[in-house]
């Protein structure tokens, strides 16, 4: 069944491809006819999953809009970003999960608290939400080994004119971006659709930060941009496993990372939204793996 020529080198620290959620090392190494993950054709470093992998991942994608929901029903005004953190970080734990971001190269927290300006990244602490504010709150979870990662950006209050368009935009964005995920297909594809739709509103996609690959690990290959052309870029095939998360700017695309080394904000200071699923390439089409209405 194994034929490790045409498959993917699995290393000792790797999530088993058997399925079992334990790292090689601990499970199969040594075994000579594990099932290892299929390579993309084009792209070797581009790892399929497995229906067994895709059912890992759909319970952790369940676990992390689960735990979004929880944030939901607990926003208010007067709501400190690290509250949301402690919520998130509890809550994973309680339910047998582990947040991804926390020491992820030195990050300091167990989720991403974007707030107004914040395009990503930014660090829960004591800034207190207010009446109007925007926030995403991105959640990325580990469950029994593997990865799902999503986020939604939530209005605080009443929102204004500008938050309650860019949210808008930003959640059209994702939803012309996942219409484009079939078989055949391109990752210019998606970049191309999302990056016509939102321009097309007078608004921005950042070029700074993309999609990528995930499942077996935080970021894997391939990057899916939100912005570029029909055509262009690795082919999609079923079984692979990316976010499309379109971070869209009220104003320009170009942006700033602050003092923490982690927090991007837009260099105009002009609002930012995002939503993010975990997307499957299926032989239909697509499904997400972290769903959520749009």
């Amino acid at each position: 069944m194994n034929q490790p020529e045409r498959g993917v080198k699995v290393g000792r620290n790797d999530l088993c491809p058997c399925g079992s959620g334990k790292k090689y090392k601990r499970c199969c190494q040594g075994v000579a006819d594990v099932p290892r993950p299929k390579p993309h054709p084009q792209k070797p470093k581009i790892r399929l999953k497995s229906p067994l992998d895709v059912a890992g991942i759909r319970r952790a994608g369940r676990l992390v809009i689960d735990t979004l929901d929880l944030v939901e029903s607990r926003l208010a005004p007067g709501i400190t970003t690290d509250a949301i953190n402690t919520w998130v970080h509890e809550y994973t734990l309680q339910h047998k999960g582990t947040p991804a971001p926390l020491g992820y190269r030195g990050y300091p927290k167990s989720v991403c608290t974007s707030v107004n300006e914040v395009i990503c990244h930014g660090i829960p602490g004591p800034r207190v939400l207010q009446e109007g504010d925007i926030v995403n709150i991105d959640v990325t979870t580990i469950l029994d080994g593997y990865y799902a990662d999503a986020n939604k950006t939530f209005f605080i209050g009443t929102p204004g004119p500008e938050a309650r368009k860019i949210v808008a935009v930003a959640g059209q964005s994702l939803k012309e971006g996942m219409d484009m995920v079939r078989p055949g297909n391109t990752v210019g594809d998606i970049g191309w659709a999302i990056q016509k739709y939102a321009e097309g509103q007078g608004c921005s996609v950042v070029r700074d930060f993309v999609g990528h690959g995930v499942g077996f690990d935080f970021h894997e290959p391939p990057q899916i941009p939100h912005f570029g052309q029909r055509g262009q870029g690795v082919q999609l095939v079923p079984g692979m496993v990316f976010t499309i998360e379109p971070m869209i700017n009220l104003g320009g695309h170009e942006l700033i990372i602050l003092e923490d080394q982690w927090t991007a904000v837009t260099r105009d200071r002009s609002l930012s939204a995002q939503f993010e699923q975990t997307i499957l390439v299926t032989p239909e089409g697509w499904e997400s793996l972290t769903p959520y209405p749009l």
